[in-house]
């Protein structure tokens, strides 16, 4: 059920790719009849046109786009590799180069971890050695399948990927974090999966770099690197993955610049190798697909041969394709010198260029196509890639130390937790996403102020830190300065700690500090879906399963992890994680912005949450119509009678499955002041389904209000003392003897005629009382303690002015009749408000998170974050309809959706489902059925009461609909079994 149609279809992909023919390249599935009858109308000219790639840019001159033009039309150029730039002036300059080649140009480019490895406004995938970290086909086999679909968007035929260079060296300064790690074994089997993946979707991969460039301490395209290994070594290391590929049709290789001893002990580079290339790739491995160069223009080579020449000796080597040749003309004089010569033969060159015409077959070039630049870099960021960068993550990224199972952290109760983040480039995401789920304060380090921070620190039960290097390109330095890594000794002697590095995993070889730490997670990248499932996993909403790719030192072996688990707290995904279309979602900022422009409410938020993940998190608006604060996720919304489901009700379920309270008792055997009264007999189960016949709502403040409505001094104070202690407002103070005063009243009123479904307050006054009496505690401090501070739900409370500040709190009504003031961070309810804020039906407050983890623990039934709160007996019981035969739709306390006609639902949701909504706007909302939950928060009688456009607008249900009909698992389901089928 929880993934989404696009990964289900790369999984069956994938399954399918892996029993294909292996062993010949893809390369000969192309059109064999048009290969050859172009080859046939080519002149010598043309076909040594067809071996050159040259480099284009879309960030230079015209003066350039003259130079290419001109090499296509006047050498008949077979390709072009891209380099930067960004994707919209390249579609245009593809276009415009298509269409002046007579021969389909073939179009590469180096895109290892998708096109922002050159072009700007491209989407950036992890780096593989974080892919490494999952040893996860599928993982690779949908970054390639993603990173193909944006190839071809863009009118790109070749990736110059997978790196298949087995990174042996930690001090290797080119290929480090672009090898899948250091294990031959898991780089051919990522390798596989990623070249499958490109070269399903008709882009061909180009696995480099041949023979092996993993073991080198310098940079081809500075020098020419040494690897001197036998060839035992070679074969079991360097060259394996190659054999694996190559047995499963990889469509070209691309040959370094190296100086590899053991295979070719005369000096020459191996891309100019015949050993290399024709003796042992070719006929040795059996090797039939296109053979790249690497760059001619690299000094490995260029420092040694002239440009011409070295075309010529590639050629001569065996290679297929010579990329970025400098100087067509001269290299293609000197090839036809090597012809005269005789050492390189007219057939030789059929045959390059047959294999050439073949690929470009295999990629559909027997027809130009235009490449459309509108929309290109919105499409080139789909949610299919994030899904897929998402989930790399989660799948990568690894615990190395974890004691005393401090991660996940499981009790949030009362514990003091601070983030610290340190290092180049800090994200933001790390900290936004802890505070999800616990009140985490935010330090940053600074250097020198290592004192004065450890101080700040020193009264934290627990710190968490993120240490960030550059995530700009794998070259970047990743090493974690000398200052971080002595204050990271020092916190962790003073300390609980967890550290995170969002940084290479090679950093850790000096980053001493962190072996240090209660806990270690290795993050691999700066990045924001990084730093959100290192957060998940803290808290324990995401279970760790990474393992290190490389060693990084003593301590930590490749292959080392722990895995961690899950404890149900609510986690943070993309729609398509679970089966929701986000563009179907996103129909809700449409109505939101309805709303607002109507002044039906100023502004609100909304969660989506699925299968446990909250998708759907945004806040709208401002705070008031003054528009002067506009309203954050942080903000904290008055819930109203949401009070009833989220403050009462969970307290009278425990009571209930503890033995202590009865639903079929009368209220009187629990409350025997009601003896005497018409409320003694009510039955409990039918109060709490309102059925028991009280009254809806007696408005007890305004007998407080004399002849000119002005409070009365025998019941309210401008200060609060001995006699006055309820604050019912700012400024405002009820009297001692008013709660007695309210129940009174509710003694005395009248019941209904007859007993049917009439919603009422006052049921939740008595159950207040029963709650009381029973745990010694009153409401607010009972709730707090028991439920809300276990939740990590510290925003959900009574009176939050006692520990947040003002501007916090959302304010509902500027009341002009008995408060005389605007509502901030008092509770709108007068009845409430008279009790000093803390009563049964109202009072309670949260912002739309910490309300969603709530109704996630209902929906888990009665259990989140590794504690059972309530039985799922006791939930199944209380959410169910209760009197449905009697057309009354309720359960025990909570609302159920309408039986017919208008209700609290779109009427597209499960009968299983339930809820509540408020007074103020608000609506929470859960269904077992597609294990939903929804969350509006909103201040709609701002600022006056009889504001009603929200309702007439049917926003909140309207909204509901468009959750509803953003679900896809019909089409999931469809694609589940055809892949059940296959692995069957």
């Amino acid at each position: 059920m929880q993934r989404i149609k696009t990964l289900l279809f790369t999984s069956l992909l994938f399954i399918i790719s892996m029993v294909v023919a292996r062993g010949q390249s893809v390369i000969y599935e192309g059109d064999t009849a048009w290969a050859k009858q172009k080859l046939e109308s080519m002149s010598l000219d043309e076909k040594l046109g067809q071996l050159f790639m040259v480099a284009a840019y879309s960030n230079k001159t015209a003066a350039h786009k003259a130079e290419i033009l001109k090499l296509i039309k006047e050498q008949k150029i077979g390709g072009l590799i891209f380099f930067q730039g960004g994707p919209v002036r390249q579609a245009h300059l593809t276009n415009i180069y298509q269409q002046a080649s007579t021969t389909p140009l073939m179009i590469a480019m180096d895109a290892e971890w998708g096109l922002s490895m050159r072009l700007d406004s491209t989407f950036k995938f992890p780096w593989p050695l974080t892919v490494g970290a999952t040893n996860d086909s599928a993982s690779a086999y949908a970054m390639g399948r993603e990173i193909a679909k944006h190839c071809k968007r863009l009118g790109v035929h070749i990736n110059f990927g997978p790196v298949v260079d087995v990174n042996t060296n930690p001090d290797n300064p080119i290929i480090n974090a672009r090898s899948f790690g250091e294990s031959p074994e898991k780089v051919a089997k990522l390798g596989t999966a990623y070249m499958k993946g490109m070269q399903d979707e008709h882009v061909l991969a180009s696995a480099k770099h041949f023979p092996g460039h993993g073991d080198t301490d310098s940079d081809s395209h500075k020098t020419l690197p040494t690897v001197g290994h036998d060839m035992a070594r070679l074969e079991s290391v360097e060259l394996a993955p190659y054999s694996d590929l190559i047995k499963n049709g990889v469509g070209s290789i691309m040959v370094a610049h190296l100086n590899v001893p053991a295979m070719d002990n005369t000096g020459t580079p191996s891309s100019l190798s015949p050993k290399i290339i024709s003796d042992y790739l070719r006929n040795q491995m059996k090797y039939d697909g296109l053979v790249f160069t690497d760059a001619l223009n690299m000094r490995g080579v260029a420092d040694k041969y002239p440009p011409g020449e070295v075309d010529a000796k590639a050629l001569i080597a065996g290679n297929d394709i010579l990329l970025f040749a400098q100087d067509v003309p001269v290299a293609k004089a000197k090839i036809k010198e090597a012809l005269k010569a005789g050492t390189l033969t007219e057939e030789a060159i059929n045959e390059h260029v047959y294999k050439i015409l073949m690929a470009k077959s295999w990629m559909g070039l027997q027809e130009k196509k235009y490449i459309e630049p509108k929309n290109i870099v919105k499409e080139l960021s789909p949610e299919s890639s994030m899904i897929a960068n998402r989930e790399i993550y989660e799948k990568a990224t690894t615990v190395l130390t974890n004691r005393q199972k401090l991660i996940p952290v499981r009790e949030l109760k009362d514990k003091k937790i601070a983030c610290v983040v340190a290092g180049t480039d800090i994200g933001t995401e790390f900290h936004r996403v802890l505070k999800k789920y616990s009140n985490v304060d935010l330090y940053t380090y600074s250097p020198g102020k290592d004192n004065e921070l450890l101080n700040s620190l020193s009264n934290y039960d627990l710190v968490i830190g993120g240490v960030y290097t550059s995530n700009a390109s794998p070259w970047k330095s990743y090493k974690i300065s000398s200052e971080i890594n002595a204050f990271v000794k020092r916190l962790a002697r003073q300390n609980k700690t967890i550290i995170t590095v969002f940084a290479n995993p090679y950093s850790l070889r000096t980053f001493t500090g962190a072996e240090a730490a209660d806990g270690l997670i290795m993050a691999y990248q700066n990045h924001p879906d990084a730093e959100s499932v290192a957060a998940q996993i803290i808290f324990g909403a995401l279970g760790a399963q990474g393992r290190l790719p490389v060693s990084t030192g003593e301590l930590f072996e490749e292959g080392f992890g722990f895995d961690t688990e899950s404890l149900n707290r609510l986690g943070y995904a993309l729609p398509g994680q679970v089966d929701l279309d986000e563009n179907e979602l996103n129909k809700i900022d449409v109505l939101v912005r309805e709303a607002i422009a109507q002044k039906a409410t100023p502004g609100c938020q909304v969660i989506v949450a699925r299968h446990g993940k909250v998708v759907f998190d945004r806040s709208y608006g401002h705070q008031t119509y003054d528009k002067k604060m506009p309203v954050n996720d942080d903000d904290i919304y008055d819930l109203a009678s949401i009070t009833k489901m989220a403050a009462t009700l969970p307290v009278i379920m425990k009571l209930v499955e503890e033995g202590r309270l009865d639903l079929d008792e009368r209220l009187g055997k629990y409350l025997p002041q009601l003896k005497g009264t018409n409320k003694d007999s009510l039955i409990i189960r039918e109060v709490l389904a309102h059925q028991a016949g009280l009254t809806p709502w007696i408005p007890f403040y305004l007998e407080t209000l004399d002849d000119k409505k002005h409070q009365r001094p025998e019941y309210y104070s401008s200060n609060r003392d001995f006699n006055y202690p309820c604050n019912v407002a700012d400024g405002v103070y009820s009297c001692r003897s008013i709660r007695d005063t309210v129940y009174q009243r509710i003694y005395d009123s009248k019941l209904l005629s007859k007993k049917e479904y009439k919603y009422s307050d006052l049921g939740y006054y008595f159950l207040m009382e029963i709650i009381e009496n029973m745990e010694k505690e009153t409401l607010d401090e009972y709730t707090q303690e028991w439920l809300y501070s276990n939740l990590g739900a510290y925003t959900m409370g009574y009176k939050p002015l006692d520990r947040f500040t003002a501007q916090r709190i959302v304010p509902t009504e500027n009341d002009k009749l008995f408060r005389r003031q605007e509502l901030r961070g008092y509770v709108h309810d007068q009845g409430a408000a008279m009790l000093g804020g803390v009563a049964g039906h109202a009072g309670l407050f949260s912002n739309s998170n910490d309300l969603a983890k709530l109704m996630q623990m209902y929906l888990n039934e009665g259990e989140y974050g590794g504690i059972r709160y309530l039985d799922s007996i006791t939930v199944n019981e209380f959410t169910r309809c209760q009197y449905c035969d009697t057309d009354n739709r309720r359960g025990i306390g909570f609302d159920k959706p309408q039986l017919d006609g208008p209700g609290p639902t779109c009427g597209c949701v499960s009968p299983l489902s339930y809820g509540h909504s408020g007074f103020t706007g608000t609506l929470a909302w859960a269904d077992p059925a597609e294990e939903i939950v929804y969350i509006f928060l909103s201040n709609r009688v701002h600022p006056d009461a009889e504001n009603k456009k929200l309702l007439t607008l049917s926003t909140r249900t309207r909204i509901q609909k468009v959750i509803y009909n953003s679900i896809t698992d019909e089409n999931e389901k469809s694609g589940a079994k055809l892949i059940s089928d296959l692995q069957h």
